[in-house]
């Protein structure tokens, strides 16, 4: 792959955007490799997505790209953005986004999809679609009501406005803020710190997560009673409780 690295820290795979020069901005052909990258994470417990470019984590859509389209050339490319963006939302593990410099646009619906964000205190995070015409359609505005709340929203969508990494972190719309350049070096610690838990526990908990945050309490209350039972009856539980009992660091089966 060309514009994507993939690396591997322990039980943690990084999914790193490697189109430099162009501020990793989203082409087709970068939508397309991302969508297959995620296919190929093997058996880690946790994703880092990250940025290969010293200004930017992804500028967002390939503009000079789609200046050439046509409508029916819109239409096309459409799908393929689409399954990219699903394709991080829809990873078995838990992701999280390194993000340093500009998150704009598409870019910042990338790092939305994924679990958390850690950023650092040169992060430019945005929606601008609004102001070339366009609306947000990496999920944006589903992913960002839900995240920071429906006025937050509003502000950043119909605005478009940039926000810088202060203000990002004090709105909710990233999680972690840290020194200039250790994004990723914090992102990896953050995500070697969730996968040292137990899968099953991980992967039920988040299910829950997702799955009851749209409907009312006591149907969210039973998809986690169905989620601990799921982990509950688990090798994972039966070694967990073990563990603590002994001692000793679990062995995760």
């Amino acid at each position: 792959m060309s514009d994507i690295s993939l690396l591997r820290h322990g039980p943690v795979t990084e999914i790193r955007l490697d189109r430099a020069g162009a501020g990793n901005a989203l082409s087709t052909a970068l939508a397309t490799e991302l969508a297959a990258a995620t296919g190929e994470i093997g058996d880690a417990r946790a994703v880092v997505l990250s940025s290969g470019a010293p200004r930017a984590f992804c500028v967002g859509a390939d503009l000079k790209e789609r200046d050439r389209l046509t409508d029916a050339g819109f239409m096309a490319q459409r799908p393929i953005f689409r399954q990219a963006f699903a394709a991080v939302r829809d990873l078995p593990v838990p992701v999280v986004a390194a993000v340093h410099g500009y998150a704009l646009g598409g870019g910042f619906e990338l790092a939305l999809s994924g679990d958390l964000i850690v950023a650092d205190e040169t992060a430019v995070v945005g929606l601008p679609e609004t102001r070339i015409g366009i609306v947000p359609g990496g999920g944006g505005t589903q992913l960002l009501p839900r995240r920071a709340g429906a006025a937050v929203a509003a502000d950043l969508i119909l605005t478009g406005r940039h926000v810088r990494a202060e203000e990002a972190q004090r709105l909710g719309l990233v999680d972690r803020l840290v020194p200039a350049g250790t994004d990723v070096e914090a992102a990896i610690e953050l995500a070697g710190l969730i996968a040292a838990n137990s899968p099953v526990a991980v992967a039920q908990a988040r299910h829950a997560m997702r799955r009851g945050f749209d409907v009312d309490l006591a149907a969210g209350l039973d998809i986690e009673d169905s989620a601990w039972r799921a982990a509950v009856f688990s090798d994972d539980r039966r070694e967990g409780v073990r563990a603590f009992v002994e001692r000793r660091p679990p062995n995760w089966p």
